[in-house]
């Protein structure tokens, strides 16, 4: 059963040995990956965006060596000693279970940044049937960025037009609203994440709450917790 999800960024600037000088200007957003984390149980799957499709198992270790600084991961406690080149949103699962859970065994679905909007749906769909035929809680880890043309400075240089666009990502991440994680534009690095998230809770989540957004660097930043519909009552707690 699908208890609970977790939205953070997939920003190697929030791991302390990566953020240098960077590490003050980040750490709510830091502490708020690792409190929207511990709202997950033992048994995760992490949703990212990649060049290609794949799935990661939990017995993969790797490192952010690839980023300046040898910080290894592991995507369980039981990972054996092979180290895997892995995608960002796998580096920071990785990360973000030790520091969180370290009891956790995190699975990652890495989906291609080029689907489209139905196909992305459609794997959240996919996804969600097979968490609900699992017999134990299962937590999903949305690891995913906004817009990356926030500022002059940004990775993906300038462009004005984005800052709506982000609020409105926001806006719709804070609000649970589904149907506009759908509508989303090509400029949203994490796009295809949330356009399976979309699939996975349609249509829409029982509850939602937003712990910090932001854009440091020209990157927009949102963390936050999903409650799925029917979780609510299936633990006891109201659903009113």
């Amino acid at each position: 059963m699908l208890s609970a999800i977790a939205l953070t960024p997939s920003a190697p600037v929030l791991v302390p040995e990566l953020a240098g000088g960077a590490a003050a200007e980040v750490a709510e957003f830091r502490a708020a990956a690792l409190t929207a984390a511990a709202e997950l149980p033992e048994r995760w799957i992490a949703v990212g965006v990649g060049t290609t499709g794949q799935v990661i198992g939990p017995d993969t270790r790797g490192t952010f060596a690839g980023y300046g600084v040898d910080v290894p991961v592991a995507l369980s406690p039981d990972a054996g000693p092979a180290m895997s080149a892995l995608p960002l949103c796998a580096l920071f699962t990785g990360w973000l279970r030790g520091q969180a859970n370290p009891a956790a065994r995190a699975e990652v679905r890495v989906y291609d940044a080029d689907l489209d909007a139905d196909s992305a749906v459609a794997r959240g769909r996919a996804l969600r049937a097979e968490i609900d035929a699992a017999a134990d809680a299962v937590g999903v880890l949305v690891v995913a960025d906004g817009a990356h043309t926030l500022t002059p400075a940004a990775p993906g240089g300038f462009d004005p037009d984005a800052a709506p666009v982000q609020a409105a990502l926001d806006d719709a991440l804070a609000s649970g609203d589904a149907a506009a994680l759908i509508r989303l534009p090509a400029g949203i690095v994490g796009r295809v994440a949330y356009q399976v998230l979309a699939g996975l809770v349609e249509p829409g989540p029982w509850a939602a709450k937003e712990l910090v957004r932001g854009a440091p660097y020209g990157v927009g930043y949102f963390v936050g917790v999903w409650v799925p519909a029917g979780w609510g009552a299936a633990s006891g707690e109201s659903t009113e």
